[in-house]
């Protein structure tokens, strides 16, 4: 059987919307001198983030914790595969500190997948949290969380420390997870976002890329499905290939289409709904926790 193309599903040359503008502005070359003079740890540099200049503007930054090698091995992201290293148990005060150096008012904290740990790194995620709040009372906060194989004791040590918004990324339509994210379950993840709002979190949040190779309608009932775990937020993006031994990208997808997918979220009652082709899972995470 032939696979459906959407017909406004572009060719693979890079289309003028993915062009960057480079990061300016006073907030932001003040921000950058700190992170290069204290070698501060962010996503948002390590990633090239295209979004960079505008969120540190609004004093917003992504932080990484938990080292920069994970156990996974998904055929989309940039971040090294192995043997991570030793945990760092003054990791909590270093993030605690960037925040406050650079006067952060909205931080996202996010991690590799630390499957070699008997608490999948849950305890470092629960001391960071309260770290953060420590000593910097007045920031408020977007946990991005792995899985944890699904195990509630662990997503507890999340729950437990209220970060504002919790999110945990689909990243993609069901039939293309195993490729996608080969150490993941669509199912699970689903189960997790459902878990944390009945265990009383307030702000939940997923992400989802687009150009993978998945169909409209498949996008679509992905949007049911997350609604349908009272996930409160949903990011839309296009995926961006980070090596030539990463998955390639299989269509560029027109910014129509991204108004489509939002207009459709926002009628099936996602409270937020941030969808185009520079849209990553932090963008505009400020605004997610209201």
């Amino acid at each position: 059987m032939e696979t459906k193309v959407a017909s406004n599903i572009l060719p693979q040359r890079k289309p003028k919307w993915l062009r960057v503008k480079l990061p300016t502005g006073k907030k932001y070359t003040e921000l950058r001198t700190l992170v290069d003079k204290y070698k501060l740890n962010t996503i948002c540099t390590s990633g090239s983030c295209p979004n960079m200049g505008e969120c540190w503007g609004e004093g917003t930054a992504t932080f990484m914790i938990l080292g920069n090698v994970c156990t996974r091995s998904c055929g989309f992201c940039g971040v090294k595969t192995g043997r991570p290293e030793t945990v760092d148990w003054d990791e909590p005060e270093k993030v605690a500190r960037s925040i406050k150096l650079m006067q952060i008012k909205h931080a996202v904290l996010t991690s590799v997948d630390r499957d070699d740990l008997k608490d999948m790194g849950s305890i470092m995620w629960g001391e960071t949290v309260k770290a953060v709040r420590r000593m910097n009372p007045d920031t408020t906060l977007e946990t991005l969380i792995p899985d944890f194989q699904g195990i509630e004791k662990h997503i507890d040590r999340i729950i437990d420390v209220a970060p504002e918004v919790v999110s945990h990324n689909i990243e993609t339509v069901r039939r293309l997870t195993r490729e996608v994210r080969i150490q993941a379950k669509y199912d699970r993840s689903l189960g997790v976002l459902k878990y944390l709002k009945s265990q009383g979190q307030r702000r939940t949040k997923s992400g989802i890329m687009l150009g993978l190779g998945e169909e409209r309608e498949e996008v679509i009932q992905t949007l049911h499905d997350l609604r349908d775990h009272d996930v409160d937020v949903v990011t839309i993006g296009q995926y961006l290939q980070p090596s030539k031994k990463h998955l390639p990208v299989k269509q560029f997808i027109n910014p129509d289409q991204f108004k489509e997918y939002e207009e459709i979220g926002l009628e099936l009652g996602f409270r937020h709904v941030e969808s185009s082709a520079l849209v990553r899972s932090s963008y505009k995470a400020q605004k997610h926790i209201n």
